[in-house]
């Protein structure tokens, strides 16, 4: 028997993160009231690291959907991997060159993500494991911050691109 209904239960779990980082600030906030130049210094450091740790947990959170979609998603040494009951792949982080959200039938949102030899992966945005990939999509480069948390709003009827890279000249000419 739990002390905490099974509700509370899952926001708590669903905000853990953010929770954590404004408990860190609340750290340095009480560093500082310690007084002293070097805990004035100190606290405030902290605090700002818990304000910023909160700012990224806050729009991560955002991507942490009640998983309703089918498959798994697991992204491993930079190769994102989706399997689904009737489809499934992987594609690798390092040769993505488009990024779209679509709608699908169902309702269900999905990522189309497209490799450099035109492999393309679908995966759901409410698949269990998803939410990993909000790090790992911002860290490439020329993402806008804007265009990966629109992922989640408006309207993808026929596609949404929000990312695509720019290959190099020489690269194209080597595909040919």
């Amino acid at each position: 028997m739990s002390l905490i209904r099974p509700e509370l239960a899952r926001t708590l779990t669903r905000w853990r993160e953010a929770l954590v980082a404004l408990a860190v600030a609340l750290f340095g906030l009480w560093l500082v009231g310690l007084g002293g130049p070097i805990m004035l210094v100190l606290g405030g450091l902290v605090t700002a690291m818990g304000l910023l740790m909160a700012v990224f947990a806050w729009r991560r959170q955002r991507f942490r959907l009640e998983i309703d979609a089918p498959g798994v998603v697991s992204i491993d040494e930079g190769r994102i991997t989706y399997l689904g009951p009737i489809v499934g792949g992987a594609v690798a982080l390092a040769e993505l060159v488009e990024i779209d959200v679509i709608d699908l039938p169902g309702p269900r949102r999905c990522w189309r993500l497209r490799q450099a030899d035109n492999q393309m992966l679908l995966v759901p945005l409410a698949a269990a494991g998803a939410e990993a990939l909000y790090d790992h999509l911002a860290a490439l480069p020329g993402m806008e911050s804007r265009a990966l948390m629109s992922a989640l709003e408006g309207e993808a009827k026929p596609a949404r691109r929000i990312w695509h890279r720019n290959l190099e000249p020489e690269l194209i000419e080597a595909e040919l």
